[in-house]
């Protein structure tokens, strides 16, 4: 395999493309997934994966081979994403509810933070490839929407320093040569970003991680597809913890509670006519959110929710925009005809 591999990087070197993505494509997957854990944008991944094998692709003759390739290509992903980090202007969109009525008043007001859904249709395609030994959370964990949430309120820095280390498993240093930065830098860094991640995340977060599928996964989501599409609220109250919270990133409006969340949902008419349409995200379970058009011949797709469960219940509904091509990763149409 060591010949075979030096010989393709050989070839690549030479200007051969077919050579290149024989040697790129197996880490193809696994990078962007790491972009999106660091900008926490599934848009913004995959054109950091792009930027970071084109930079490859022109700083071949540069790679000395003294790391593992994968080590290398990390290395370009995790200083791309953070000079996206630095240079992006990024201000929080409006809810998925848009600006037609105005919103009730929100249990609380969170900072905002810049999120979007991850498709499991990627986490599908990622090789079965073990993270280092000094990870410190598993593949599900590391995946799930409260990981990735918290995740976003770090530094930059921290923020790539804490993946590096905690998830992928790489050693102190490796990921200073990384971050051209000192070992004992990137483990200040590390414990700073622990402290902060430790006081975000709930303290059951390793109870409520995302699941393998189940059965009885399949049978809490049934019940609230039908909740929903009954548009009955006593049906969707009694489908939600005590502590249900809604929540509509980068809005920064929080809705705690049964009766807050469906007074939401009724306040804003929606769950009138109401259809869903399953899939996956963040290894949990979601669904493309319709609701009928003016003219009643259609139902449009406006958000897409993701479900996080506490046993048999709903204990977080996040709701993210459509207003962008989300749906498509998701392979959901932009409308649905009227049944």
């Amino acid at each position: 395999m060591a010949v075979l591999t030096d010989r393709t990087l050989a070839r690549a070197r030479a200007g051969d493309e077919h050579a290149f993505r024989e040697l790129t494509d197996p880490y193809r997957r696994e990078l962007q997934l790491h972009c999106y854990r660091i900008v926490g944008s599934v848009h913004d991944a995959e054109d950091l994966v792009q930027e970071t094998l084109l930079a490859a692709w022109r700083g071949l003759d540069g790679y000395e081979a003294r790391a593992p390739l994968r080590t290398w290509l990390y290395r370009i992903a995790t200083n791309r994403c953070l000079n996206a980090l630095r240079a992006s202007a990024r201000r929080p969109r409006s809810s998925p509810w848009g600006s037609s009525r105005e919103l009730p008043e929100p249990t609380q007001r969170v900072e905002a933070v810049w999120l979007e859904p991850y498709p499991d249709v990627l986490l599908d395609g990622l090789p079965d490839r073990s993270a280092g030994p000094e990870a410190r959370y598993e593949t599900r964990e590391a995946v799930g929407l409260a990981f990735v949430t918290a995740l976003q309120h770090l530094p930059a820095r921290q923020r790539a320093v804490l993946v590096l280390r905690d998830v992928m498993g790489f050693r102190s240093v490796e990921v200073a040569s990384m971050l051209q930065a000192s070992e004992a830098a990137v483990n200040s860094a590390l414990q700073r970003a622990r402290s902060a991640l430790d006081s975000r995340l709930p303290t059951d977060a390793r109870s409520r991680a995302p699941l393998a599928r189940s059965g009885r996964e399949r049978e809490v989501v049934r019940r609230f597809v039908d909740a929903f599409e009954s548009g009955e609220v006593e049906r969707v109250l009694r489908l939600l913890t005590d502590d249900a919270v809604l929540t509509m990133p980068p809005a920064p409006l929080e809705y705690r509670g049964r009766l807050a969340i469906c007074d939401f949902f009724t306040t804003m008419e929606s769950l009138v006519g109401v259809r869903l349409a399953a899939t996956r995200a963040n290894g949990q379970p979601a669904f493309g959110y319709y609701a009928h058009e003016p003219d009643g011949l259609a139902c449009g797709g406006y958000a897409l929710l993701v479900l996080t469960f506490d046993g048999d219940l709903v204990s977080a509904i996040t709701a993210f925009s459509a207003a962008t091509d989300l749906f498509a990763y998701f392979d959901l149409p932009p409308t649905l005809d009227d049944r």
